[in-house]
C-alpha cells in the first residue's frame, strides 16, 4: 500500500510509514499525512522530542508532542470541566486528566527496576562456571608441575648457573653484582 509520502510498512501488527521524499509530495499536492493518519485521535500538544510528533516518557524532556491516550467522550468531558475552578474535580478526574496525557509520572520513571539483581546474578554464574572450568582444567587437562619448577633446590641451582654463564646480564643497580666472588661490589 502506498500513501503521497512513501510506502506504508506493515510489522507486528503497527502501520509504519516510511517516507522516501516529503517535498516532491508536498510540491505536487499530496503533502504529509494527516495528525490523524499518523497518531488516530490523540491531540498534538507540542513540539515533540527532536521535532517529530510522537509520544515518549523520558525524564530529560518531560512534555510529549503528543497526548498518550486517544480523545474519548468521557475524556472531553473531563477536559471541558478542567477549563473551569480545579477545586470542583474530584482527585480521581484529575488522575485520570492525567494518564489521559501522560503514561507514567515521574516517580513511577525513576524508580527502580530491578534490573541490577539479574546484571549481578548473571555476573556471579559466569564467574562460578569460569572457576569451575578452571579447576576442571587443573585435574583433567593440565600435566603436574614437573620438578625444575616446584622443587626450590633446583629453582636455587638454575639461578645460580644463569649467574655463572652471565645470561641476560643485569643492568642498573643490581649490575653492581660481582659475578666471580658472589659478593656486591665496592
Amino acid at each position: 500500500m502506498a500513501t503521497a509520502t512513501g510506502t506504508v510498512l506493515r510489522r507486528c501488527g503497527r502501520v509504519a510509514v516510511a517516507r522516501l521524499s516529503t517535498t516532491p509530495a508536498a510540491l505536487s499536492g499530496g503533502g504529509l499525512p494527516t495528525v490523524m493518519e499518523r497518531h488516530g485521535n490523540r491531540q498534538v500538544i507540542g513540539y515533540g522530542y527532536n521535532g517529530e510528533p510522537n509520544y515518549m516518557d523520558r525524564v530529560d524532556y518531560p512534555i510529549p508532542a503528543v497526548r498518550f491516550k486517544e480523545e474519548t467522550p468521557q475524556i472531553k468531558a473531563l477536559r471541558e470541566k478542567e477549563k473551569g475552578d480545579w477545586k470542583k474535580l474530584t482527585p480521581e478526574e484529575v488522575q485520570e486528566l492525567y494518564r489521559a496525557t501522560f503514561c507514567q509520572s515521574f516517580a513511577e520513571m525513576q524508580a527502580p527496576t530491578g534490573e541490577w539483581k539479574l546484571a549481578l546474578g548473571g555476573t556471579l554464574i559466569a564467574c562460578s562456571m569460569a572457576i569451575w572450568v578452571y579447576l576442571w582444567m587443573k585435574v583433567y587437562v593440565y600435566d603436574t608441575m614437573p620438578d625444575t619448577i616446584t622443587n626450590p633446590e633446583k629453582v636455587e641451582a638454575q639461578v645460580q648457573r644463569m649467574i655463572d654463564l652471565r645470561i641476560n646480564p643485569v643492568e642498573g643497580v643490581s649490575s653492581n653484582w660481582d659475578y666471580e666472588k658472589s659478593q656486591w661490589k665496592n
